[in-house]
């Protein structure tokens, strides 16, 4: 089985990149063969850089040359839900691109709103970029469903986070979300984005924020996961 893991930056999969390292055999740089529950699995590490546009020509060179039985998207995010606490781990079922579009006498419209877009055109339901495939592992069966808004500027406005919750009514933002969910559904690659939660969408005040919390309950739920492939 060959899978794919991948993230925005080398430090929100660290621990499980170790974890590789220590437990896997190295076959080129960022690949690796592991032992697995019904024979071995081969796993690729591609770290994106931040952001769609490097999320989506990272993924772009890799599938042309690469076809993993799956992919998974591991990274923190901020949620709009005050009901989920900083480290919550989701499973992102459906992504929107929160910021593409445009602005018309203060109002923002997206792409499907003015036209450019036709609504329900693949690989799109409505407007979002929809994740159905069912076989989750047993890991992450009892994680919340979330909805994921892509920005390419984090909110940090009343304004801007009122806008996306009114339009998009997302549980969690992130900057890559969209582009993974894309790419997968064009090239028609299971797939799995994983999230935790390191701080609510608000006014910016990184001292709230948990970033070591997510990044730990993030990497333990990746171990979970991993070892839970080889029965899909």
């Amino acid at each position: 089985m060959k899978v794919l893991i991948t993230a925005a930056t080398a430090l929100e999969i660290k621990p499980f990149t170790d974890w590789l390292q220590e437990t896997g055999e190295a076959t080129s740089a960022g690949n690796f063969t592991i032992k697995g529950q019904k024979g071995a699995l081969e796993v690729a590490v591609l770290v994106t850089g931040i952001g769609m546009m490097y999320t989506g020509f990272s993924l772009g060179k890799y599938f042309a040359l690469h076809r993993p039985d799956v992919a998974i998207q591991a990274g923190i995010a901020g949620c709009f839900r005050r009901d989920w606490a900083l480290g919550t781990g989701v499973v992102v079922r459906r992504e929107v691109l929160g910021d593409l579009g445009a602005e018309d006498r203060g109002e923002f419209a997206d792409l499907f709103g003015i036209g450019l877009w036709q609504h329900d055109m693949s690989p799109f339901t409505h407007h979002y970029l929809i994740n159905t495939w069912e076989q989750l592992p047993p890991a992450l069966q009892a994680l919340p469903q979330a909805t994921g808004v892509s920005v390419n500027m984090v909110s940090g406005s009343a304004a801007t986070i009122n806008r996306l919750e009114q339009k998009y009514q997302p549980d969690i933002e992130s900057m890559e979300g969209a582009a993974f969910h894309y790419a997968c559904l064009m090239e028609h690659i299971p797939f799995l984005q994983l999230r935790t939660i390191s701080n609510y969408v608000e006014v910016r005040d990184k001292s709230k924020w948990d970033i070591p919390l997510a990044v730990k309950n993030l990497n333990n739920l990746l171990r979970q996961t991993f070892a839970e492939l080889p029965i899909i």
